[in-house]
């Protein structure tokens, strides 16, 4: 691994750690605490209803997380919003255009190669190849080469 993708590789743990765990947690309790110190304090009707911050982070929790759950399932199952997130990574994805490192270079490409080209001398000895059914598996054998030595095929959406 070269020195710039170790860095990479550092970043992206940086910023994955950060947004996803430090910074759910540090927000999740400044609003709590804003609230709770901004608003409830300030309102003699709320302030008898909570007049501790732990009984009204409990309460906000109870609440809060079945709601944030309800949210997060509408996001992913009744709104185009998460298809939208998925089809733009998925077209920004470099491994939909190449076979990963491990198994699927290493056996499954090379497997499938090799498939191609003995079902294509089985079927050229019985003649039932035309000159499409040739030429398209020629082109097939080509791309799966390209894959199984780690290149790519097609053509990655880039800035």
């Amino acid at each position: 691994m070269t020195r710039i993708g170790f860095l990479a590789r550092l970043w992206y743990y940086f910023r994955l750690g950060y947004s996803t765990y430090l910074t759910f947690i540090l927000g999740y309790l400044s609003t709590l605490v804003t609230v709770y110190y901004l608003a409830i304090k300030n309102l003699p009707s709320l302030l008898d209803l909570f007049p501790r911050f732990v009984p009204f982070a409990a309460l906000a929790t109870v609440i809060g997380g079945p709601f944030a759950i309800l949210i997060g399932w509408l996001h992913l199952k009744r709104t185009p919003l998460y298809t939208s997130e998925v089809d733009i990574t998925y077209e920004a994805n470099p491994y939909l255009y190449k076979l990963p490192p491990g198994y699927t270079r290493e056996a499954w490409g090379p497997f499938y190669l090799e498939l191609l080209v003995l079902m294509e001398r089985l079927l050229d000895k019985q003649e039932l190849l035309t000159g499409d059914d040739k030429t398209r598996i020629k082109e097939i054998e080509e791309r799966l080469r390209v894959l199984a030595e780690g290149g790519m095929v097609g053509k990655p959406r880039r800035r």
